[in-house]
């Protein structure tokens, strides 16, 4: 399961795996209250257990962001991985939304429902940047 990419896949790829791993690594010190704000609102309200989640998942976005740099022999696995990750996240930014909650700077509506539709963005960057689009597409033919 491998698929050639150009330089600028390439280079998108790693683009979106350092700001993997920079926002992973937010999770765990400098943003941590802000990624409090996107835990979804329908997991169990414990504190000790909203910081688990901030935490685990910041260290599932480390090692994503790496995969994504390192193991490139692997990047369409990887990919692939990475898109469903940013599609279990999005009940996240859902209830950021519907629950009206400030953080990132996204402290109105307007801005918390224009930052939805950055998810289906950033779902595409993995697949097309690692040539995973590529892969699947010509998988169903």
């Amino acid at each position: 399961m491998n698929a050639e990419t150009s330089w600028v896949q390439t280079t998108f790829r790693i683009i979106l795996g350092a700001f993997m791993t920079f926002a992973g690594i937010g999770h765990l010190t400098f943003q941590r209250e802000e990624f409090l704000a996107q835990v979804p609102r329908w997991l169990p309200s414990d504190p000790a257990f909203m910081d688990f989640v901030v935490l685990s998942s910041g260290v599932v976005e480390i090692l994503l962001g790496l995969t994504m740099i390192f193991l490139y022999r692997h990047k369409v696995k990887v990919g692939i991985v990475l898109a469903v990750f940013f599609v279990l996240i999005f009940p996240g930014n859902i209830s950021q939304y519907t629950n009206g909650i400030d953080a990132f700077g996204l402290d109105t509506d307007q801005k918390r429902l224009i930052r939805l539709f950055f998810q289906p963005v950033l779902i595409l960057w993995a697949l097309w940047s690692t040539g995973a689009l590529g892969y699947l597409l010509n998988k169903r033919k």
